[in-house]
């Protein structure tokens, strides 16, 4: 079995894994499982009313959380996406609370990297947070990684040292995109109303 195809597997057995991602190493699970988020939650000793990212395979993939784009929203989408964006979102279906942790949004991106993309177009969407725990520097290597979390973690892909900032995260407001955080994603082109 390729490496690509186990990882698959285990993630839909809800396995969780540090991956390279388009930005920094990840420790990813299947956004669908309940059991994986819950995990994810205690392993990183992370904030249990703060929301993990959301990976997409595709613009599409909102439809799966309930979420419908108007058409303004959806011309921004396709000047961000796919890239090193992620967009806060309201999510306010209840059967996602154990998602958005009661703050009923929920941050999206769709990675342009291309194993990365193939990944998720098998797998579905995957929660995904930088590969440390709560107030320690994210990991760049693999074995930094496996020093935070030995045996917790399910699995590790190696991806060689990234030095990289996290994703930009953005909100889109009344067809305005208002940068929260600054990272990765540049987005000098996308100021203006559309």
């Amino acid at each position: 079995m390729k490496t690509n195809e186990l990882i698959v597997e285990k993630i839909k057995n809800s396995k969780i894994g540090v991956i390279p991602t388009d930005t920094i190493y990840g420790v990813a699970a299947s956004a669908f499982s309940k059991k994986a988020v819950a995990r994810a939650y205690r392993i990183l000793k992370r904030n249990s009313k703060k929301p993990f990212i959301v990976l997409i395979g595709s613009i599409e993939d909102l439809a799966l959380f309930d979420i419908k784009l108007d058409n303004t929203t959806r011309n921004i989408f396709k000047r961000l996406w796919p890239g090193k964006i992620s967009v806060i979102l309201p999510v306010p279906s209840k059967k996602f609370e154990y998602l958005h942790r009661g703050t009923k949004t929920l941050a999206f991106r769709v990675p342009k990297k291309k194993n990365l993309a193939n990944l998720l177009k098998k797998t579905g969407p995957l929660i995904s947070t930088s590969a440390n725990p709560e107030g320690f520097k994210p990991a760049t290597t693999i074995a930094e990684a496996k020093k935070y979390f030995e045996d917790g973690i399910d699995f590790y892909v190696n991806g060689g040292r990234i030095k990289s900032l996290p994703s930009t995260l953005v909100e889109i407001k009344n067809g305005n995109v208002n940068v929260l955080r600054n990272g990765e994603g540049k987005i000098s082109l996308i100021k203006a109303k559309y």
